[in-house]
């Protein structure tokens, strides 16, 4: 009989050996594994919000942005890709470079002749002067027509159109570069001088130019 075996009792329930039961409650291995795991997420994320946090008030988010935003702008800077995008409008030409045909549409007699000098006067050449054309001699309501080939809408025909408020501009086919006015039912007399040399700065000031809404490179 075992020395373990308690007094009394034998048969089947007698212990032999030297082993027994141990008696220590067994380990919860999956508990601790998950503990650690949850522990190392916790603390990532808080090393995490700590990175996030100094790029913030540290002013690397904003460098950063910065450098995509170069990346993006054209050689040369933004005002100079600007430049090189939309180059400046033509200035238009100075009146003693236009040669001006005056035609006169009404049946008042003297006002071709007194129209053409007073243009001389004011700086343009004068080509012929007479009687309208059979497709304009009396049919022009208007104060009158301004006639010209295609190039001269972006510039003669406004500098001619200084001379005279609401007169229509129109162009034909024409391969002179010279210019026609046909005098009107309702012209009264040319803009004054001092109106024409108003209108005539106006035109002459460049445009503004327009604030880029993209970042400045």
């Amino acid at each position: 009989m075992s020395m373990l075996t308690p007094p009394g009792m034998g048969g089947k329930y007698r212990i032999t050996g030297d082993r027994y039961p141990r008696m220590r409650r067994p380990r919860h291995r999956r508990r601790i594994v998950l503990g650690i795991v949850a522990g190392a997420c916790v603390l990532g994320l808080i090393g995490w919000g700590t990175l996030q946090l100094i790029d913030v008030f540290g002013g690397k988010g904003s460098t950063a942005q910065a450098a995509q935003d170069k990346r993006h702008c054209p050689p040369g800077g933004g005002a100079a890709g600007q430049a090189q995008a939309a180059p400046p409008a033509a200035k238009p030409p100075a009146p003693a470079s236009l040669t001006v045909n005056v035609y006169n549409a009404t049946e008042r007699a003297g006002l071709a002749r007194h129209t053409a000098d007073e243009l001389q006067k004011r700086g343009f050449k004068i080509g012929k002067v007479g009687n309208a054309p059979a497709a304009y001699d009396k049919k022009v309501k208007g104060t009158g027509i301004l006639l010209g080939p295609g190039s001269a809408t972006a510039g003669p025909l406004k500098v001619l159109a200084t001379q005279l408020a609401g007169a229509q501009q129109k162009t034909d086919g024409r391969q002179t570069p010279d210019l026609d006015l046909v005098i009107g039912e309702g012209f009264q007399a040319l803009a004054t001088p001092q109106e024409a040399a108003k209108a005539l700065a106006l035109l002459n000031r460049p445009a503004p130019g327009r604030s880029p809404a993209a970042t400045t490179c």
